[in-house]
């Protein structure tokens, strides 16, 4: 079976994708330019990520989306297993959001400019007028229930074990006085972490837990490294033993 799966990933899987990636990032281009950049922006995207974790055949699971509202803005944070994150958090949380994501992502041919154009949030951490210019950025963005997604471990997992959480998301939160939700993410390090490479994915059920809103209480630095804790275990506590 495993090597049936390769071929069909080769044959068939594969290609689709690279067409439908295409396809998506022209099509989020034009919308957003063209059209409505509030649809055009989120719903292409949603459809390439639910057809790509589709067409691999892995089955998803979601657990907790009674936690969340949709006309509420979040700064939702996950546990960064592998490059399927991305598939099963855009294609199943079902809530309208952008991405916090490194500057360095505008320069990857199709998806960077659509993501631009889409106006997913693009970290400049250069100096702290530039940091400062990307919350004033965020906030703009940032809602009517759009929310924003954070990998606050900044990288992919090596071990699948979690690494470090960085402040920024939480920084975000703290100076939007948004809600954080944290988010596990169960099953991507095993479909395609970055220690195997991208050349073929290995078939595991993928799963995402959606938890309930931790509502910001005092502002500064103190409840910037609270949030930060809190997420961590909620996050932590979440995964399978042998990720602990």
């Amino acid at each position: 079976m495993k090597y049936l799966y390769r071929l069909y990933q080769l044959l068939i899987a594969a290609p689709l994708m690279i067409i439908i990636t295409i396809i998506t990032a022209l099509v989020t281009i034009l919308g957003c330019l063209l059209g409505d950049g509030h649809f055009w922006g989120f719903y292409p995207a949603r459809l390439w990520s639910k057809l790509t974790c589709h067409l691999f055949l892995l089955p998803v699971e979601v657990i907790g989306r009674e936690n969340i509202d949709k006309d509420t803005s979040y700064v939702f944070v996950a546990n960064h297993q592998g490059a399927f994150d991305i598939f099963l958090v855009f294609g199943f949380l079902n809530h309208q959001f952008r991405w916090m994501m490194k500057k360095s992502l505008e320069k990857i041919p199709f998806v960077g400019t659509a993501c631009k154009t889409a106006k997913h949030i693009f970290v400049d951490q250069s100096s702290p007028k530039a940091i400062r210019e990307t919350l004033g950025d965020a906030g703009k963005i940032l809602q009517g229930g759009t929310s924003v997604v954070v990998f606050p471990e900044g990288t992919r997992t090596r071990t699948g074990k979690m690494g470090r959480f960085r402040k920024g998301g939480f920084l975000l939160a703290d100076h939007l006085r948004l809600p954080v939700v944290p988010v596990t993410l169960d099953g991507p390090f095993q479909v395609l972490p970055r220690t195997r490479g991208v050349w073929f994915v290995h078939w595991h059920p993928l799963r995402m837990t959606i938890h309930k809103p931790i509502l910001p209480t005092e502002q500064g630095k103190n409840d910037i490294d609270l949030l930060a804790r809190t997420s961590y275990d909620i996050i932590h506590n979440s995964l399978p033993d042998y990720m602990k």
